[in-house]
């Protein structure tokens, strides 16, 4: 027996209880409390050589998610500042945030929107670079991924 969910809110947070009858044992019932977040946030740590490709996956743990039929977003931030890099609405391509003179013509979306950088510079290390996903407009799902960059 299972409570399926469709179209999740926060208005669906609360206790929910399942009640059934046995014979010869009477009626049965279990309680779970379930909280809706509405955003979830993972972080991570990337190494990479300088001059190599760094390839930063948008969720690493979603795989089995199709993240094309929704709405996201890289940004890149350092000292508090976050700065759009590209943004990607469903069905369409990806449209290159180029105000920055640091990542102009060195940012690609890859695939599975995975975030490309190349060639990763030294002034790259340190940095915090964020996926945003928009599963619904209350939830959102973000992977933070901090980069060190290593010389040979």
């Amino acid at each position: 027996w299972a409570l399926h969910l469709k179209n999740v809110t926060m208005s669906l947070s609360g206790q929910y209880e399942c009640t059934f009858a046995t014979y010869p044992y009477g009626t049965k019932a279990a309680k779970i409390q379930l909280t809706v977040k509405a955003e979830e946030e993972r972080h991570y740590l990337k190494k990479v050589w300088l001059n190599e490709t760094l390839e930063i996956p948008c969720l690493e743990d979603s795989t089995s998610e199709n993240l094309s039929t929704y709405p996201l977003k890289w940004l890149v931030g350092e000292n508090g500042r976050k700065e759009e890099l590209v943004t990607k609405e469903p069905s369409s391509p990806a449209v290159y945030r180029n105000s920055s003179v640091l990542y102009k013509q060195r940012v690609l979306l890859g695939f599975n929107n995975a975030l490309k950088i190349s060639p990763p510079k030294i002034t790259d290390d340190g940095r915090v670079f964020s996926c945003h996903v928009l599963y619904h407009p209350e939830r959102v799902q973000k992977s933070s991924t901090t980069v060190r960059v290593f010389g040979k």
